[in-house]
């Protein structure tokens, strides 16, 4: 497994040989998942990260189990393939 996970003060950094995602706890009920493309079209789900944090291009908002499903997971690994 070459996935590094390094938490930082305010988020959790996931890496390959670069930074792929982070986890960020935004409110007492919502996570922030942050993940990086070179290109890719936001959509209702995958927002601009806008002022998120600089080292990421979108964000997906978690505010339950059911969020992480099949297309949170499949942005995740195209980031990942992205970082190696």
């Amino acid at each position: 497994n070459d996935v590094e996970i390094a938490p930082k003060k305010a988020y959790v950094s996931v890496r390959r040989k670069k930074q792929f995602a982070i986890i960020q706890p935004s409110t007492k009920t919502r996570i922030d998942i942050g993940i990086k493309f070179k290109e890719k079209e936001t959509t209702e789900r995958l927002e601009d990260s806008g002022s998120f944090n600089s080292m990421i291009s979108h964000r997906v908002r978690v505010n339950s189990k059911k969020d992480v499903d099949k297309e949170l997971m499949t942005w995740l690994k195209e980031a990942y393939s992205n970082a190696g």
